[in-house]
């Protein structure tokens, strides 16, 4: 990077806030190796697309040669973070913490150099305090500022419970950038408040605050909510290339400028210039769309998935070629006829009969081209059968 400028100007591309801005300068300015901090709780074992919209903003610093620190928030995630929640959220077990902790640093390796990548877990410091020092880190916060925050004050207000765990849970994320001396910490616009809370405590603690950057959510497939396992709107970055292809191409013409934008770095003289052209006539929807989801599966995955991604797509959605659908082996003691609902669970593709239910009640599953219209049905397969579900997961049975 030429000069301090252009550095920042890379930094707050695709960003909502960066506060404070002139503190991001100063801290460029310095000269020094900053220490960019990003913490994500082990709450679900897979990572999903909008975790690569943070990732990516993270890779910007890697390459601009700070240290990066990847912290894994092994002891917040038994608190549970109350962020957006209008319940008290039910925490986790060890048990459940370590599974999902398991793939974070391999699913992380996908987007940032795991070669220059710092790895910590908040349970080093935050397992280790005595009932003393604890007390001492919440004396530095009033319920006051606690209770400024969005969630908490809408809970308040509609009488709803707040258990005092939730309380502690941004104050400990704060102490997190305490103990790790942050010089920069990045989260998604709904984390503002806990990052801002670690440069007060911070500054409570004798020490230099932090920066924020917030970068914004990503919607998931619906358009709508922002992108979650729970929600089922999401692409994991352990999907198959194919099969998050086939989901990306499902998502509206609207929702594709948001992927271009927060995915893939277009700025706004890039979608500026695209959708005149498609609004002109001289480029159709369907090919852009194509080159979005192209274009994210070879910055996520590889360009050789890449292309065979859009091979099959073209293959199977567009010339209805289901020889080249992806290939599914079933379990020899699957019945036959078997239940739907375990028919899809096999597959892969629901986790849940909830989900199911809600597919076949949508009428997005079919089987040899026989929509499934009865949550109950029992399905007769055999080797070469294909199932469809929603508009863009094809599976031949083997």
């Amino acid at each position: 990077m030429k000069n301090v400028n252009d550095a920042l100007a890379l930094i707050q591309t695709g960003t909502s806030q960066m506060l404070p801005e002139s503190g991001m300068k100063k801290k460029l300015e310095s000269g020094k190796k900053l220490k960019i901090k990003l913490g994500m709780d082990p709450t679900a074992p897979d990572l999903h697309l909008g975790h690569a919209v943070v990732l990516s903003k993270m890779k910007q610093f890697q390459e601009l040669g700070h240290e990066i620190i990847f912290l894994i928030g092994d002891f917040t995630a038994r608190i549970g973070d109350p962020t957006g929640k209008s319940k008290t959220r039910p925490q986790l077990t060890e048990e459940e913490i370590k599974k999902n902790t398991k793939t974070y640093f391999e699913q992380v390796s996908k987007i940032l150099d795991p070669e220059k990548l710092t790895v910590r877990y908040n349970s080093e410091w935050l397992g280790k305090l005595t009932s003393t020092q604890f007390v001492g880190i919440c004396a530095k916060v009033t319920l006051a500022r606690l209770t400024e925050r969005d969630d908490f004050a809408k809970r308040i207000k509609n009488q709803q419970s707040i258990s005092v765990h939730e309380l502690l849970y941004p104050i400990v994320q704060a102490y997190d950038s305490v103990v790790l001396e942050a010089d920069v910490e990045l989260g998604g616009t709904d984390q503002t408040f806990n990052l801002l809370l670690g440069r007060v405590l911070q500054e409570q603690f004798g020490k230099e605050p932090q920066v924020i950057v917030t970068v914004p959510l990503l919607e998931g497939l619906d358009g709508v909510q922002k992108m979650s396992k729970s929600l089922g709107n999401a692409i994991g970055l352990t999907e198959a290339a194919d099969q998050a292809y086939g989901k990306l191409m499902s998502i509206s013409d609207k929702l594709m400028w948001r992927y271009f934008e927060l995915l893939l770095g277009w700025d706004q003289a890039q979608l500026s210039q695209t959708q005149a052209r498609v609004a002109s006539g001289n480029m159709h929807p369907m090919e852009l769309k194509k080159d979005m989801a192209r274009g994210i599966i070879e910055k996520f995955w590889s360009k050789k998935e890449a292309e065979s991604a859009q091979k099959t797509f073209e293959a199977v959605f567009q010339k209805k070629d289901y020889s080249e659908a992806q290939e599914k082996s079933l379990p020899e003691d699957l019945p036959n006829p078997v239940w739907i609902v375990q028919l899809l669970k096999v597959l892969e593709a629901v986790k849940t009969s909830s989900e199911a239910k809600r597919l076949i009640g949508a009428g997005a599953v079919s089987v040899n081209g026989q929509q499934i219209e009865e949550f109950g049905a029992e399905i007769s397969w055999k080797k070469g059968s294909v199932v469809k579900v929603g508009k863009h997961r094809i599976y031949k049975l083997s």
